[in-house]
C-alpha cells in the first residue's frame, strides 16, 4: 500500500542520487498565470525515471540483486535502471522499441545496461520483457505500475510544496501515470486543495480515456513523437491511483507540444523532450482552468533526439507563425517576382527560399507557380501579406486569375469536380498545393485563390 511515509522514505535513498532540481518561474511564458517550472530535464539522467528506478532497485533483496534486473522503457526510464543497477554492482537487460531516439539507445547502453531492441511500441518491448523475466528469473523493473517506484516519483511532489508552498496547481505529463500518480498522491495527502491536473498526447490517450470513461481500458494503436509517453495501456494501480487523486486529465496536439518546445527553448533557454513539453503545452493553449493561479508544469525530462529537435522546431515555427510556405500562381513574364518581393518587404517578412516552377501542364502555358518560404513574426504578419497579395492579385496576374476562376464557375455549375484548393501551411514547414480533380480524369493543380488569391493558412492536422 502506497503510503506518505514511503515516499519520504524515498526522498531520504534518493538525496545522494537524485537531484533536487530547481523551480524556475517563467513569467514569459504566460500572461495568465504565474507560471513556474519544475526542470527535471535538468535531472541526472535528464528524466525524473531515476527516482522511481533507484528506490526499486534499492529495496531489492539480496537474492533478488544477485539474479539482476530486467525492464522495458521508451528510454528514460531505461536509463534511471541502468544508473541504478551500475551503481549498486547489479546485472541489468533493457528492452526498448525499436524506434526509440539512438541517443537514449545509447545512453542506456554507456550507463552499463545490455539493451535489446523489440520492433513496435513500448508495449511491445514490454512484453519482451516479460518473456526474458520469466526465462532468466531476474526482477522486472516497471517503468510506472509499481508501489515502490510511484513512491520514487513521488518525492517530487514533496520537492514542489517545499520549494512553492503557496502552489495552487501542478500540471503533470502522464503515459502510464506512474509520475502523476506519485505526485498527487504525495500533494493531495500533505495539501488536498492543491489542484493536480494531467496531460496526454492526443494520439495515446490512454488514461484520459480511462478516467473519463471510468472503465480502464487499452488502446489499440498510439501515435506521438513524444515517446517518454506512448503508452496503450495504463497502469492498474496508477488508474486507481489517478481516479482518487487527480483532478483531471487533458490532451494537446502534436502542433501544441512542439509549440511548447520552441517556446521553452527561447523564452527558457531550456530543452523539453516531446513528454516534458506537455504540460507547457496544456498552459500555454488554455486546456486548464489555471488563470490567475501559481502553477508549477513538471517538465518531465529533456532526452529528445537532436533529428527530431530539429524537426519539432521547424514545426513549433510553423505553429507560431513563425514560418510561412507559400505558392502562388503568377503570369510568367519580367518584374512578377520584384512585385511580390517588394509585397513581402513591405509587410516586413523576410524571403528564405524561392522555387519558379513552370512545368505544370494543368497551368496555362504563360503562368507558373511561385513557392516562397518566409520568416514572419506572427499568423496576423502572414494574413497581411495575404491580404495585400490577393488585393493586387486580379490585375497582376490576370492569366492565372482567370483560370482559377474559370474552374471555380464550372464546379459552381456542375461542370467538374473542384475540390477546392488553398496555399497550404503545413505543419512540418512543407506545403504542397492540392490536388483539384477535372471532369474527365484529368488532375488539375490548380492556384490558390479564394476571391483574387487565396493565401489562406490551411493546417493539416495529424
Amino acid at each position: 500500500m502506497l503510503t506518505l511515509d514511503k515516499i519520504y522514505h524515498a526522498a531520504f535513498v534518493l538525496k545522494d542520487v537524485a537531484r533536487k532540481t530547481d523551480l524556475i518561474e517563467a513569467p514569459r511564458l504566460s500572461k495568465d498565470c504565474q507560471l513556474y517550472l519544475k526542470t527535471e530535464n535538468l535531472q541526472v539522467t535528464g528524466s525524473f525515471k531515476v527516482r522511481g528506478a533507484y528506490y526499486k532497485i534499492s529495496q531489492l533483496s539480496k537474492e533478488e540483486s544477485d539474479k539482476g534486473v530486467i525492464a522495458c522503457s521508451a528510454g528514460n526510464h531505461a536509463q534511471g535502471v541502468a544508473l541504478a543497477a551500475t551503481r549498486r554492482g547489479i546485472k541489468s537487460i533493457v528492452c526498448m522499441p525499436d524506434g526509440a531516439p539512438i541517443m537514449k539507445v545509447e545512453n542506456t547502453k554507456n550507463l552499463g545496461a545490455e539493451v535489446c531492441l523489440v520492433p513496435g511500441t513500448y508495449d511491445d518491448a514490454h512484453d519482451k520483457a516479460v518473456e526474458l523475466q520469466e526465462e532468466t528469473g531476474m526482477t522486472f523493473i516497471h517503468p510506472y505500475d509499481d508501489e515502490q517506484v510511484i513512491a520514487g516519483q513521488g518525492t517530487i511532489g514533496l520537492e514542489i510544496l517545499d520549494q512553492l508552498p503557496d502552489v495552487d496547481a501542478v500540471i503533470v505529463p502522464v503515459g502510464g501515470g506512474g509520475l502523476i500518480s506519485g505526485v498527487a498522491f504525495a500533494i493531495k495527502s500533505l495539501k488536498p486543495d492543491v489542484k493536480v491536473y494531467g496531460v496526454q498526447a492526443e494520439g495515446a490517450p490512454s488514461m484520459y480515456r480511462s478516467l473519463h470513461e471510468h472503465k480502464y481500458q487499452t488502446l489499440s494503436a498510439v501515435s506521438t513523437f513524444a515517446d517518454g509517453i506512448q503508452v496503450k495501456t495504463p497502469g492498474e494501480l496508477t488508474y486507481k491511483l489517478c481516479e482518487e487523486y487527480v483532478d483531471d486529465i487533458v490532451t494537446v496536439t502534436e502542433d501544441e507540444t512542439a509549440a511548447a518546445i520552441l517556446s521553452l527553448m527561447e523564452n527558457q533557454k531550456l530543452v523539453a523532450e516531446g513528454a516534458g513539453a506537455v504540460p507547457v503545452a496544456a498552459a500555454l493553449f488554455h486546456k486548464l482552468p489555471i488563470e490567475g493561479k501559481k502553477v508549477v508544469c513538471l517538465v518531465s525530462g529533456g532526452n529528445i533526439d537532436v533529428n527530431i529537435l530539429n524537426r519539432v522546431i521547424t514545426r513549433g515555427l510553423v505553429m507560431s507563425g513563425r514560418k510561412a510556405n507559400l505558392t502562388i500562381a503568377l503570369e510568367d513574364k519580367p518584374g512578377q517576382l520584384q512585385q511580390v518581393a517588394d509585397i513581402v518587404s513591405r509587410c516586413g517578412s523576410n524571403v528564405v527560399s524561392v522555387l519558379h516552377d513552370g512545368s505544370d501542364p494543368n497551368m496555362p502555358i504563360s503562368s507558373c507557380f511561385l513557392k516562397l518560404t518566409l520568416e514572419t513574426r506572427d499568423n496576423a504578419q502572414i494574413e497581411q501579406i495575404r491580404q495585400e497579395l490577393t488585393k493586387q492579385a486580379s490585375s497582376w496576374w490576370p492569366s492565372a486569375y482567370n483560370f482559377i476562376r474559370r474552374c471555380r464557375n464550372a464546379a459552381q455549375t456542375g461542370g467538374v469536380s473542384f475540390c477546392q484548393p488553398m496555399i497550404s501551411y503545413w505543419k512540418y514547414s512543407h506545403l504542397s498545393l492540392l490536388p483539384t480533380s477535372i471532369s474527365g480524369g484529368r488532375s488539375a493543380s490548380a492556384t490558390g485563390f479564394s476571391s483574387s488569391l487565396s493565401m489562406s493558412v490551411r493546417r493539416r492536422l495529424t
